[in-house]
């Protein structure tokens, strides 16, 4: 018996084991929110369905870029599509005319299947008669669903200049946006910035290769620049303009720019001088 003793003992440690992992298998597994850090722009209910639009850092939808992120879920049992197919259009009801702003297409993210991300460029705010509405048209278990939304887009809360819609010298009309930095240092910045051309009233196609020249200056400060500033050339793997921008000082930066097309004809933009103190083209930043 007692060399039978160490066995028995064996078994029942196993068998106990063997208990706690099958109870612990049977415990529901909670899913995690991958949108639990992001702000809801917007929750519209339609077709039995809830679409969220979220951002990562805005509490609502500015002038300049807007990165969106997308959700569909299903009212029902409460479940999220995943690899739903999305479009969207915004469109600008003027008292006189619509038009559209540019866009990207929304794609699904790679960290989760549920959620799909894109951007859109609004070139002005709504007001009190005129105001922006965007249709998704979706498709989620082989049928296509369709809903418009009205939706309030106001100027930065800063009041600084982020998006530009110009005439060029070529007679285009362009849009011009900076997508960053979102929170600038007292560092070498990276700065990125998108370009579109009006090719009609709702067709806003990107334009590559051309080059944007960066000036920085503070205007309040003698208006001094500052030093390792890069200019932004196309980036063919992102689809933006990259750049280096220098901020020496915490304060008002104004980004002076010159627009280059690909022959290096100058579209919009001048030279910062003792003369001309700033470009007609630019961005604004205070942090």
């Amino acid at each position: 018996m007692k060399t039978i003793k160490p066995f028995i003992v064996i078994f029942i440690v196993a068998l106990v084991l063997s208990s706690c992992t099958s109870d612990g298998d049977d415990s529901p597994k909670i899913e995690e929110n991958p949108m639990a850090e992001f702000n809801l722009l917007a929750n519209i209910e339609a077709n039995g369905h809830s679409l969220q639009l979220y951002s990562e850092g805005k509490n609502g939808f500015t002038t300049g870029y807007n990165e969106i992120f997308v959700r569909i879920k299903d009212n029902a049992d409460e479940s999220y599509f995943a690899d739903p197919e999305i479009t969207w259009m915004p469109v600008m009801h003027m008292m006189s005319m619509n038009h559209s702003c540019p866009k990207s297409d929304l794609n699904i993210t790679e960290e989760n299947n549920t959620v799909s991300k894109g951007y859109l460029v609004f070139q002005m705010a709504g007001n009190t008669d005129e105001f922006w509405d965007i249709t998704f048209t979706y498709t989620v278990e082989g049928k296509e669903y369709s809903l418009t939304e009205t939706i309030d887009v106001v100027a930065p809360s800063d009041g600084k200049q982020k998006v530009s819609s110009f005439m060029g010298s070529d007679d285009v009309r362009y849009v011009l946006a900076m997508a960053e930095p979102l929170d600038p240092q007292v560092a070498v910045n990276d700065i990125q910035a998108m370009l579109f051309k009006m090719e009609n009233m709702m067709s806003f196609p990107a334009v590559e290769n051309y080059t944007i020249a960066l000036d920085p200056r503070m205007p309040g400060m003698g208006n001094h620049s500052s030093p390792n500033n890069e200019d932004l050339t196309y980036d063919t793997a992102a689809k933006s303009y990259k750049g280096k921008l220098s901020l020496t000082m915490t304060g008002y930066w104004k980004l002076n720019l010159k627009l280059f097309n690909g022959s290096g004809e100058v579209l919009k933009g001048e030279d910062v001088t003792e003369e001309n103190e700033a470009s007609s083209l630019y961005f604004e930043l205070e942090f």
